[in-house]
């Protein structure tokens, strides 16, 4: 993990699965999302963007799912999407934001045969 991971989370729903089913997978991560629109109470000075542009979910490497993100989001996303179980394997998101910081986040693909 990088330094400067910042604190992320994958769920998998339902937490009991099998191989065949479609589960939801649900990544959050904490992010301020600055739009550069916005000033700093104390300063007065506007805060750069700052926010996602692009998330990739993979399934052992190969992606699944793509997006492009824009500053609109909210602070602290949350993204979600639904998968077809094929198997044991390990789900990773990666992600950049505008500035180039890029992070990911793992968790194992358990279903319970």
């Amino acid at each position: 993990m990088p330094a400067n991971a910042r604190k992320s989370m994958i769920k998998i729903k339902p937490k009991k699965y099998k191989t065949g089913d479609i589960v939801k997978v649900d990544f959050i991560v904490i992010h301020p999302m600055d739009t550069g629109l916005k000033k700093n109470k104390k300063t007065g000075k506007i805060i750069p963007e700052k926010y996602i542009d692009s998330i990739t979910f993979k399934l052992d490497g190969k992606p699944f799912t793509t997006m492009t993100v824009w500053e609109t989001v909210s602070a602290n996303p949350y993204f979600s999407v639904n998968l077809k179980v094929p198997g044991k394997g390990k789900i990773t998101v990666d992600y950049t934001d505008n500035t180039g910081e890029k992070n990911s986040k793992s968790k194992k693909l358990k279903p319970k045969d």
